[in-house]
């Protein structure tokens, strides 16, 4: 009695599976059409071989064709540590100092020893620790 069930219900899963189905739709595709072929009237000369020149791909027009880019911006230069300004010592409070950049307010330079660059959050300027 325990097995009928399951029984009955594994018979109606393989009934179920059993049944035909009709067979999918075949989809006709049609030919790619590409656009014709252009042929050159006169096909490219061929360059000299330079081993120490540039390397170029074929199918690209000669250098002289080309239109030249501007050079990119130079790279910003690393400025020197004695070009920054030294923080402002604040009287009574070893830690803080007052930035040269922004007067009157206090920057925490605890930990950091002295000389060393330091970036003002409130105008992100460095200057050194005194």
């Amino acid at each position: 009695m325990k097995f009928s069930f399951p029984l009955a219900l594994l018979a109606a899963f393989l009934l179920a599976s059993c049944s035909e189905e009709p067979p999918p739709q075949t989809a006709r595709h049609r030919a790619a059409s590409y656009p014709p072929v252009q042929t050159q009237e006169y096909p490219p000369q061929q360059q000299p071989f330079n081993p120490n020149g540039p390397v170029q791909p074929t199918g690209t027009p000669p250098p002289e064709t080309v239109a030249a880019t501007p050079p990119p911006p130079p790279a910003p230069t690393k400025v020197a540590k004695g070009d920054y300004p030294y923080g402002i010592p604040v009287p009574g409070k070893p830690h803080l100092v007052e930035s040269p950049y922004s007067p009157g307010k206090y920057i925490d330079v605890e930990g950091f020893p002295p000389g060393t660059e330091v970036k003002d959050p409130y105008t992100d300027k460095i200057f050194l620790v005194p």
